[in-house]
């Protein structure tokens, strides 16, 4: 599957700030076209403003889940300011479950 530019940012600066073990980026946008959302906002023609994320990294040993949802975002903060509506994190360390 091929990324769209909003994808390809998204995962360059995944991957420079926390050089991931794995990184799955799925754009969920589809499945909320037609939902209003606070804001009236609502899922953008074209896809990429909704992801599920799984993100695995050594960055994220020894933090808690909410600290490590604050690292994605603040790496990803202007992409959540403006295109991308909705992300679903799950960041794990390595050989933690979460399959």
């Amino acid at each position: 599957m091929s990324d769209g530019p909003i994808a390809t940012i998204i995962r360059g600066k995944l991957q420079s700030a926390f050089q991931p073990t794995r990184l799955e980026l799925e754009d969920d946008s589809a499945r909320h076209a037609g939902h209003h959302h606070e804001g009236g906002m609502d899922a953008q023609p074209g896809g990429e403003s909704h992801f599920n994320l799984t993100l695995e990294s050594v960055a994220f040993a020894g933090l808690s889940r909410v600290q490590r949802q604050r690292a994605v975002n603040s790496v990803l903060a202007e992409e959540l300011a403006g295109p991308v509506h909705a992300l679903s994190i799950r960041a794990l360390a390595p050989n933690e479950a979460g399959g």
